[in-house]
């Protein structure tokens, strides 16, 4: 469940869903808000064992108007206690680093993303729910993603995609066991 990072993985890499019962339900520019309203259709309704949550980065890029931190992760509290209400296991991912959004410059959003990370963990770790970082494994120095994994420093290419792969694998196992 995500934004175009999710969607992207289908258009770039979407041999790592052949022959796997994983559903794909990203939708480009997409903030938490929206996700949440999409959230009985695209994740309660198809019954999953699991979710996997990556969300916020349009959030701190401001797609749909300001929010908060606090914004953010009440949103991913929110899609995370539906889950559960319905018994689904949740992954909760990190958001990935970037350093700048090419569609609005200036907005410097490394710091942010560290912030909501921090959020995020420990929600996950208070409520007993896998936290999926892919952020170490893709920052670079200035605290955005690694050029060899990006073309634009926000979308993760197939290099990009195929550090992930492990990385949703193991939370997805670790949350079945």
């Amino acid at each position: 469940m995500g934004d175009s990072i999710t969607e992207g993985w289908m258009n770039n890499h979407a041999d790592f869903f052949n022959g796997k019962s994983y559903i794909n339900r990203g939708i480009g520019g997409q903030t938490t808000p929206q996700m949440l309203v999409r959230f009985r259709p695209d994740v309660i309704n198809l019954k999953p064992a699991v979710v996997v949550i990556l969300a916020g980065t349009n959030d701190i890029a401001g797609n749909t108007g300001p929010s908060t931190l606090e914004m953010i992760m009440d949103n991913l509290i929110s899609m995370s206690e539906l889950a559960k209400a319905n018994k689904i296991k949740v992954v909760l991912s990190s958001v990935l680093p970037v350093f700048d959004y090419p569609w609005k410059s200036g907005l410097q959003p490394a710091d942010k993303i560290i912030a909501l990370n921090v959020m995020i963990k420990n929600y996950a770790d208070k409520n007993r729910i896998v936290y999926l970082d892919y952020f170490s494994s893709m920052v670079d120095e200035r605290n955005g993603l690694k050029k060899e994994f990006s073309g634009d420093g926000v979308h993760p290419n197939i290099a990009g995609y195929k550090i992930m792969e492990p990385l949703a694998e193991e939370a997805i196992k670790k949350t079945l066991r």
